[in-house]
């Protein structure tokens, strides 16, 4: 089974992990920008968090044959802090990186004037800059926010097929597939999304343009929902080409829009039982 989780959060997970998702299948991801887990007090922050998605990261994901990329963004929910705003001037240097290929997360948490504000102008940006969009839905509110994300997308100019309208559930799905745009699926040990219901949805609505993320963060989460899902997805009936569509051709041709996707030659990498020291080597 070969997998890229579009949506995971890797600076939160242990290299135990990255082992793990190999082991699994897993060989690229798309690490969005998102919220520390508490406040930020500068824009150094960012600056130093960006740095070390495009550089660290991807250094340690490959040590595990794993091609990482990344969308930079402002989240929503740190959009209302007016210390974090003007990380909006900084980011459009980001936005050039190779690495980067899609603006992410943007979208709304609670829906607020300063939430418009920034979700307007990082769409703007990625019109500018030539680069899809991952989009947050709300965790409350979810029809509401859905359809004033919508809205906005609409508003905006930017094309349906490169906007990724993620965390989506059995009430919002239809509105995005009507829209045209890409949609996403976190799938969550508790809450959001569970394997089940995933193969249902896929089930009534088909594998086109939909994708299935982990977005395994700092709390409960698991980075091998993918690969459960498609197993889930072989034991409903799919098929194996069904289940390569959702878990890894939909990606790439997703943040392939970007021009930016390398997946051509996924270095892989092995750890010296002796030394503890990493041994790199490219491999087709």
């Amino acid at each position: 089974m070969r997998i890229f989780d579009p949506h995971i959060h890797m600076t939160s997970r242990t290299t135990d992990d990255y082992e793990a998702m190999r082991a699994a299948g897993v060989e690229a991801v798309v690490e969005p920008a998102f919220w520390l887990g508490q406040p930020r007090t500068s824009v150094g922050s960012f600056v130093d968090y960006f740095d070390g998605l495009l550089g660290w990261e991807r250094f340690r994901a490959a040590q595990f044959g794993i091609a990482h990329h990344c969308a930079l963004a402002l989240n929503p929910k740190e959009a209302n802090d007016p210390r974090c705003v003007e990380v909006l001037d900084v980011l459009p240097r980001y936005l050039a990186k190779d690495g980067v290929v899609a603006v992410g997360e943007v979208g709304y948490d609670s829906m607020t004037p300063e939430e418009d504000t920034a979700f307007a102008r990082q769409l703007e940006l990625a019109l500018r800059h030539d680069l899809p969009v991952l989009v947050h839905t709300p965790h409350r509110d979810k029809q509401a926010g859905t359809r004033r994300t919508l809205d906005v997308v609409r508003e905006s100019g930017l094309a349906p097929e490169r906007v990724l309208v993620d965390h989506l559930n059995e009430t919002t799905v239809a509105m995005v597939a009507d829209a045209g745009c890409w949609m996403g699926f976190s799938v969550y040990p508790d809450t959001k999304m569970d394997e089940k219901r995933m193969v249902a949805l896929l089930g009534e609505h088909g594998t086109d343009r939909m994708l299935v993320n982990s977005a395994a963060d700092w709390g409960r989460s698991d980075p091998l929902k993918t690969h459960k899902t498609g197993l889930a997805m072989l034991d409903a009936g799919f098929t194996a080409t069904d289940v390569e569509k959702v878990l890894w051709h939909n990606p790439v041709e997703f943040y392939g829009q970007s021009g930016r996707l390398v997946l051509d030659a996924v270095v892989t990498g092995a750890v010296d039982a002796a030394t503890g020291s990493s041994v790199l080597r490219g491999e087709r």
